[in-house]
């Protein structure tokens, strides 16, 4: 039986998001137990008068590469890969892990590895962006596997996404665009600021954005969306933070995570839980000590941590950094093969300043 909110999903990704032309070829990137989703955004597409491709993933491959391929295979870039994104003109990235911890005893060197050779693929993408010729959005099918992680059924977690995506209203474009106007207000007021100052929960931090840009996050990126973003100057970063909610990567959770800043890079990290983790990824690459972004989340139909980052970067009343790489859009100019999101929940206790303004303060938008 069709559910009627993966159609309105599919419709929303496709005409919304991705804004799909006639003519235009659109990659489909899925695990194949989001089917059901699969389906009606390869319909969408059709009746868009687009071409549908397809590339469907299976479970236990990517366990099988990284616990049998040899070094020269973990760096190996396919041609195939490259040529797909040098002629696509649209992207959709549809995750559904039936096992989110099937990597947790993974040698995270070797997740480095390989993520370094997908590097360039990366790259061409953003590039390409930039030029605007390539669109992307990637969002979640709803899995037993997250609902189990945020500890809910799986209808509980369906209904989750579902709402977090705006789909129980008659109308989710315009529901998006409403976000997007506020968010506006958001980045009219921050775009012209010098400094950041955060305060929290052992969380005292700065960072400057002089010259950067302030990127609105209303649904056509991610799905679902809802954050303010931009990227740090890179040696800026002077403080320390201690982020609320365990940071999920590579199949393992690494809890109470407090950094510490000095000139822009971490110079001191400790976590309760896969400290030993923690330390390898920020051993990755020269640019992984650094932070390539600063958020705000502003989606306040989330309100629960889920483990699932698409929607826990995005709860309304929320900050969060990325160590490593800087998304160009931004201004930023740190380059590195890692992208983490780290969480700093400020709904109960949190300021934000702007050149010594305060613009936020316990979850709240104060402008």
């Amino acid at each position: 039986m069709r559910d009627p909110r993966f159609t309105k999903l599919a419709k929303v990704l496709v005409n919304y998001s991705l804004e799909i032309k006639k003519n235009q070829l659109v990659l489909i990137n899925a695990d194949y137990i989001a089917e059901p989703l699969i389906k009606e955004i390869y319909l969408e597409v059709l009746k868009a008068g687009a071409h549908p491709q397809t590339r469907i993933n299976i479970p236990d491959l990517l366990e099988i590469f990284y616990k049998n391929a040899a070094d020269y295979q973990l760096s190996y870039l396919s041609p195939i890969r490259k040529y797909e994104i040098e002629k696509i003109d649209a992207y959709i990235g549809l995750w559904g892990d039936s096992n989110t911890k099937a990597l947790s005893n993974v040698n995270p060197e070797t997740q480095a590895k390989a993520r370094k050779a997908m590097r360039p693929i990366i790259d061409l993408m953003n590039k390409r962006e930039l030029k605007g010729e390539l669109k992307w959005v990637g969002t979640c099918f709803p899995t037993l596997a997250y609902a189990q992680d945020a500890e809910m059924s799986q209808e509980e977690f369906e209904d989750f996404v579902f709402g977090a995506c705006k789909l129980n209203f008659s109308d989710p474009a315009k529901e998006w665009k409403k976000l997007s106007n506020f968010q506006n207000k958001i980045i009219n007021f921050l775009k012209d600021k010098k400094e950041i100052h955060l305060k929290g929960e052992e969380t005292d931090l700065t960072l400057k954005v002089t010259g950067r840009k302030w990127i609105n996050c209303d649904g056509h990126l991610n799905f679902p969306d809802g954050e303010v973003f931009t990227s740090p100057l890179e040696d800026s970063v002077e403080g320390k933070i201690k982020f609320s909610f365990p940071a999920c990567a590579g199949g393992r959770e690494v809890e109470e995570v407090r950094l510490e800043f000095k000139k822009g890079k971490v110079i001191k990290a400790s976590a309760k839980k896969n400290e030993e983790f923690l330390n390898k990824m920020l051993e990755m690459d020269q640019g992984a000590k650094y932070v390539g972004e600063f958020a705000i989340g502003t989606n306040y139909d989330i309100k629960k941590f889920t483990k699932n980052i698409l929607f826990d970067e995005k709860i309304g009343g929320t900050a969060h950094l990325a160590l490593g790489f800087s998304i160009p859009q931004s201004g930023g100019k740190n380059k590195s093969v890692l992208h983490w999101d780290m969480i700093c929940d400020l709904r109960k206790f949190g300021e934000i300043y702007a050149d010594n303004k305060m613009f936020f303060k316990n979850g709240k938008i104060l402008i």
